[in-house]
């Protein structure tokens, strides 16, 4: 497979639109002519408004992705006609975005402290450091 040997708008342009319609990076970069994905992460990092473009294609594509599902889940889309296909590949594009983007697509975790009748407290754990959950635990260990 050959790899392009200098950087062009155009095959940054191809990889950006591809992108955010929710095609991976490393299916793009499988094709000739394309660079290959540590190719393509070393131009980001040394370019800022690349990084910065790359970042809203991948937000974008993870929308893509979410707008694909909705679709499949209405027979619609990418739907295989095949119930139990179309639930697999629904819950896989989930787990993959719930991990990808767990501040937008991650779970919500409830909290409680225990007993029928105290309140309880919902925390949106995903994306925060260990230390900040650890401050909230006593925090509310606390209370």
């Amino acid at each position: 497979m050959a790899y392009p040997s200098k950087r062009t708008v155009e095959v940054e342009q191809a990889i950006l639109s591809r992108m955010s319609r929710g095609e991976p990076l490393a299916q793009i970069c499988r094709e000739e002519g394309m660079p290959t994905p540590t190719t393509w992460r070393e131009w980001c990092r040394s370019d800022q408004a690349l990084d910065i473009a790359h970042g809203h294609a991948r937000e974008d594509g993870f929308d893509a992705i979410a707008a694909n599902v909705r679709l499949i889940a209405r027979e619609g889309g990418d739907s295989s006609g095949d119930v139990q296909r179309d639930k697999l590949m629904i819950e896989t594009d989930l787990k993959l975005l719930a991990k990808w983007d767990p501040k937008r697509y991650g779970d919500k975790i409830d909290v409680t402290s225990g007993g029928d009748k105290l309140p309880t407290t919902t925390i949106n754990v995903a994306g925060l450091s260990e230390a900040t959950l650890r401050e909230i635990a006593a925090q509310e260990a606390g209370s």
